[in-house]
């Protein structure tokens, strides 16, 4: 999905010259860039599953969610790489491209760190996203493979430009600024609060639409990170995260589940592999499979 915009800032010699056909596309992905916007605004709150490829994401929309996010965990394992921004940049976005082109909802895409490290890099990064036809993304605060947080300023300016140069190229995109004080474990247990909180603010003012705070569960925490970001919080789905209309009612905008559903179907192929070598039966999966015709006709519209 490009823009005459896009295409001037991705240069003319990689895309042609928009025609009718290719403006009509890029008046699309400015409409569902709005309308994963507003969906940031509900009642009722956003909950957003998190798709690997294809046939899983057109599963989402099969089942009436408005959108679908990616999870770069679940895309770099089906891509054969470890989550962590070891997958290379253009292999996750030829990834997105595939699940974009298989639905017709809203996509978002999770982008990790952006890899790069300038904001410039990053946000040329975020273009080529943008032609894949991702309409929002995720972006982190923490640099890959350790457990330090980007100075506060730095990660700001990635998405003041990141929000500039989408905007610029007609797909003003949707961003959802993770900070991992939380997940991370960073700092000292009670200064986690405030230092997410102060991240939460600067990401907003810089740009971001959304601050997502992975690794907090209790009632207590989400609802004073709602109240102190004072803009539309997302919370990830784990093992004890309240209920969705939990969620709802202490002021979450969006709910996620990373990369949960990929390794829940892992287990399953898991368990596949265990009782075939094991008991040499197949009643594992043929169980609950889905039908041949069912995930042939998901797809169809796919190609």
């Amino acid at each position: 999905m490009v823009t005459n915009g896009l295409a001037s800032r991705l240069g003319r010699g990689s895309i042609r010259v928009m025609t009718g056909v290719a403006r009509q596309v890029g008046i699309l992905a400015v409409m569902l860039a709005q309308t994963l916007r507003e969906l940031h605004h509900g009642p009722p709150i956003l909950v957003l599953p998190n798709a690997w490829d294809a046939i899983s994401a057109r599963l989402f929309e099969a089942e009436g969610f408005p959108a679908v996010a990616t999870t770069s965990a679940g895309v770099a394992a089906a891509l054969g790489y470890p989550d962590g921004g070891v997958v290379p940049s253009r292999e996750m976005i030829e990834a997105v491209g595939r699940i974009v082109r298989a639905v017709k909802v809203p996509v978002t895409a999770d982008m990790e760190h952006g890899y790069d490290a300038t904001p410039a890099a990053v946000a040329d990064v975020i273009l080529r996203v943008v032609a894949a036809g991702a309409v929002g993304i995720n972006v982190e605060d923490c640099v890959p493979g350790t457990l330090v947080l980007e100075p506060i300023g730095v990660q700001a300016d990635k998405i003041a430009l990141i929000a500039k140069e989408t905007t610029k190229a007609g797909v003003p995109i949707v961003i959802n600024a993770r900070t991992d004080v939380f997940l991370r474990a960073i700092g000292e247990p009670e200064s986690r609060l405030a230092a997410a909180i102060e991240r939460g603010r600067t990401f907003l003012a810089a740009g971001a639409d959304c601050v997502f705070v992975p690794g907090v569960r209790d009632r207590e925490t989400i609802a004073a990170l709602v109240s102190g970001i004072g803009g539309p919080v997302n919370v990830l789905a784990v093992a004890g995260t309240p209920s969705i209309a939990e969620l709802e009612s202490l002021g979450v905008a969006r709910v996620s589940v990373g990369s949960g559903p990929m390794r829940a179907a892992m287990a399953v192929v898991r368990d596949i592999a265990r009782e075939l070598k094991a008991r040499g039966t197949y009643a594992t999966f043929t169980g609950r499979a889905l039908h041949y015709d069912e995930v042939n006709d998901l797809l169809r519209g796919a190609v």
